[in-house]
């Protein structure tokens, strides 16, 4: 098994926003700004690495006719950890990212890479898959908030580029999401080929 390429998959290959097209809802709802697209995709990281490898583990032990309900518990459990470690110690990322934390729970890249991966694979190449999907989204989700947020503000994690007077602030309305991640998803697949 090769293990850089589980890795490399779910950053090029597979990425979940700009090839696969899942998780548009956090991807659309959380990338203002280049900080909460971060913070929101390694939140969702590594509630990812967490459930691939848990689940991975206990694979064997659970009946194929509670198998989806089982890994959402698993998933849900992690999520609720990790919302009351956010609510404890980063208070502003709880209160800019607000709902979409508890949202994790039925984000479908989770659950997709629990059935697709984690069910079939090793602990270790699970987390791998884990790490691998989680920083595709990552990167993918703070790529378009600073484009968002360099567009409609001049400003991409807290550096003022140019004056907030020569932004569009269309970005930062819910319009610029979907017409920056369009223009990200077509240059993606033009450097993609």
């Amino acid at each position: 098994m090769n293990y850089f390429k589980i890795l490399l998959n779910g950053i090029v290959k597979e990425n979940p926003t700009f090839v696969l097209l899942l998780g548009m809802c956090p991807t659309l709802g959380t990338t203002s700004s280049a900080i909460n697209g971060m913070s929101m995709g390694l939140a969702t990281m590594a509630v990812l690495i967490c459930s691939n490898f848990l689940i991975s583990c206990v694979k064997k032990i659970i009946p194929d006719m509670v198998r989806i309900p089982s890994f959402i518990v698993i998933i849900a459990s992690l999520v609720t950890v990790l919302q009351m470690l956010i609510k404890a110690y980063a208070p502003d990322v709880d209160k800019n990212l607000g709902l979409f934390i508890p949202l994790i729970v039925v984000n479908c890249i989770i659950l997709g890479r629990a059935e697709a991966f984690a069910a079939k694979n090793n602990p270790f190449a699970s987390i791998l898959d884990g790490i691998g999907i989680g920083l595709g989204f990552t990167i993918a989700l703070t790529l378009l908030g600073c484009v968002r947020e360099l567009l409609g503000t001049g400003h991409a994690f807290g550096f003022e580029l140019f004056s907030e007077n020569y932004g569009a602030l269309v970005f930062v309305l819910a319009p610029g999401a979907f017409i920056a991640l369009g223009y990200l998803i077509a240059i993606v697949n033009k450097l993609r080929g």
